[in-house]
């Protein structure tokens, strides 16, 4: 029998072996697997490494160490590619071999603040396996046009009946419980079990006159409706954004220092895209990404990298205190580093404060 094909019949095939073609093209595009922290995610930050690379980042978003290696002890080995973590921490992903060595070739590290590469951290026996990418505080949030910001320079005014009602305390033990160490004089990195009791008396006196104990997205609601006039344990992550729209906001580092937190990238050992993912490590800390990942929509940091500074704005730099952090590098002190025991009794303590 003689079949006759129609233009239109022939449009269709056309069209059906071009959606084929696309979606083959669709899903031989390469991807990419990165377990990340929530700044990472904004679109700014990655759609430039992925037109740049045609690959696609896969990012999942966790909060916490913890929550990290958990979501890695529950995957395949090879799920992931990259991974931003808790500068304190990365020596606990070395020891549990999840990193592979990244080259020193590949790293800017000469334009790395000095005083935030945390090679003890970064690097074992002479190899490196991550490198901070951005830091920041844990210190005081205000509105300065609500307090007196010369009592935002000592952190004993968080268990004075001055701003009782006004204060909301950031939710998460460990940088608290630092604070709190520091503002009776202690030091985060020689904190013990003989040094909890008197922590936890200033923990359960602040408690009472906070208003409330609130995650980032709380405490930073609170700051700028005005249910609260004071966040401990905020800093320029809970403000440097807002301050353009919101100029009374304002963070400042008191006399007894603050908590400096800073977060590291690197490349899993099983990753089967080292090349890849080192190119992205690489982007990430470039100047221009930098630049970005210190303003992502989440919340805002220093970049690691000095040279990201001649992609931000005055605004931006003012924002971030640029001018003033070797003042904040020399007076703050690291998260506390602590073992298991440590830890579960802070987490304790921190407990029992959440529930007087």
């Amino acid at each position: 029998m003689k079949m006759t094909i129609t233009a239109a019949a022939v449009r269709r095939l056309l069209l059906a072996t071009a959606a084929c073609a696309l979606s083959t093209a669709a899903v031989a595009q390469e991807e990419l697997n990165a377990l990340v922290w929530c700044d990472h995610t904004d679109p700014a930050l990655i759609e430039p490494f992925e037109k740049a690379n045609d690959v696609k980042v896969n990012l999942k978003e966790y909060e916490g160490t913890g929550a990290g290696l958990s979501i890695v002890e529950q995957s395949r080995p090879g799920d992931w590619d990259v991974f931003v973590i808790d500068g304190v921490d990365v020596p606990r992903a070395i020891d549990m071999d999840l990193l592979a060595e990244i080259p020193a070739g590949r790293l800017p590290a000469d334009d790395i603040f000095p005083e935030v590469r945390m090679e003890a951290n970064n690097s074992k026996d002479g190899k490196i396996y991550a490198v901070t990418e951005k830091f920041g505080y844990n210190t005081i949030s205000y509105d300065k046009t609500k307090v007196d910001p010369k009592d935002m320079e000592d952190l004993s005014i968080f268990w004075s009946d001055k701003y009782k009602g006004r204060i909301a305390l950031y939710d998460y033990y460990l940088p608290m419980i630092g604070l709190t160490g520091l503002a009776i004089g202690k030091t985060t990195a020689e904190l013990t079990m003989d040094d909890l009791p008197a922590i936890k008396e200033k923990l359960f006196e602040m408690k009472k006159v906070a208003r409330q104990v609130s995650d980032v997205v709380a405490s930073q609601t609170a700051l700028v409706t005005g249910e609260v006039d004071i966040i401990l344990g905020g800093g320029e992550w809970v403000t440097a954004g807002l301050m353009a729209e919101k100029p009374n906001l304002d963070w400042t580092v008191p006399k007894q220092g603050a908590l400096r937190w800073a977060q590291s990238i690197g490349v899993f050992k099983d990753s089967a895209k080292q090349d890849l993912a080192l190119k992205f490590v690489e982007y990430i800390l470039s100047p221009e990404g930098q630049a970005k990942l210190a303003t992502s929509s989440c919340y805002w940091g220093m970049p690691a990298n000095a040279k990201a500074g001649e992609h931000l704005t005055d605004q931006q730099k003012t924002a971030l205190r640029w001018d003033q952090q070797p003042e904040y590098l020399r007076t703050t002190q690291l998260y506390p580093v602590v073992d298991a025991e440590l830890d579960a009794a802070m987490q304790d303590v921190w407990t029992e404060m959440l529930q007087q």
